[in-house]
């Protein structure tokens, strides 16, 4: 833990958790644990990258790590097809 970089990947990645362990525990569950993997690797090589190459690369990685969360995982839960709890129908 000795740089920036080492520090945005963790609290990402731990926001990355805390959202698969909250859907974990729903009734009907939206997603599959492998839609994690790219998100969970895509904050390895940003870590990666911002340690030892570059640090527009590593941002550029954790942009479309963000991207993949708001379009394949649907956080946050907007529009249409967000469940509004377990009374839904």
């Amino acid at each position: 833990m000795e740089t920036v970089w080492d520090w945005v990947t963790i609290i990402c990645f731990g926001g990355l958790v805390v959202l698969m362990l909250q859907r974990s525990v729903e009734e009907r569950t939206r997603d599959h644990l492998m839609e994690y993997l790219f998100p969970a690797l895509g904050c390895a090589v940003a870590n990666y990258l911002g340690n030892h190459y570059s640090d527009i690369g590593a941002a550029a990685v954790l942009v479309l790590v963000a991207v993949y969360v708001f379009k394949v995982l649907k956080f946050p839960p907007i529009g249409p097809n967000k469940m509004d709890g377990p009374d839904r129908p």
